[in-house]
């Protein structure tokens, strides 16, 4: 059971990279700045549903470090791993309450994610102004939410499927 855990989790981290790299290489403009999917969500979304919370969680964090090395900087791992963990940390309690859907903890974690990059900037800038950004980010952490939550729900539909875990 240990090795066929280690083998997901091996292969979550590969579609979480790749899905990132996709997303940086993709040219999406939707006039907010820093505005993304969050493809590599995808992975963390069916991790957390099929193989547990504790993976989901490795997952994410490795997945932070990886791609804010490879793509980023050390500034932008920052933000995104803030952006991260209070995602995540939301997630696994909207999980745990058993009130909201996939699609449900999909929206939270956007949103959340977001706030946890907005209250970094804000602190790293010294400002409070950033805060107005905050409701633009909401709506997008929303709709990509609704998007990735859909999409991760009949992934993990098919992966419970196919592999009893």
């Amino acid at each position: 059971m240990k090795n066929k855990r280690i083998a997901f989790l091996g292969l979550f981290v590969a579609l979480a990279f790749v899905l990132s790299y996709i997303e940086f290489m993709l040219p999406i403009n939707i006039g907010i700045p820093g505005a993304k999917i969050g493809l590599a969500n995808l992975a963390v979304m069916v991790a957390l549903y099929t193989v547990g919370e504790r993976d989901a969680i490795a997952l994410s964090i490795i997945r932070v470090v990886l791609v804010g090395l490879t793509f980023g900087n050390l500034s932008m791992m920052m933000y995104s791993l803030a952006g991260a963990a209070l995602s995540l940390f939301v997630m696994l309690i909207a999980k745990r309450f058993g009130k909201f859907s996939m699609t449900g903890v999909s929206i939270l974690g956007g949103v959340f994610h977001n706030v946890g990059q907005i209250i970094v900037a804000m602190l790293v800038l010294e400002t409070g102004s950033l805060i107005y950004y905050l409701p633009f980010l909401i709506v997008i952490g929303t709709i990509t939410g609704v998007i990735i939550g859909v999409i991760a729900n009949l992934i993990t539909v098919r992966v419970k499927r196919a592999f009893v875990m």
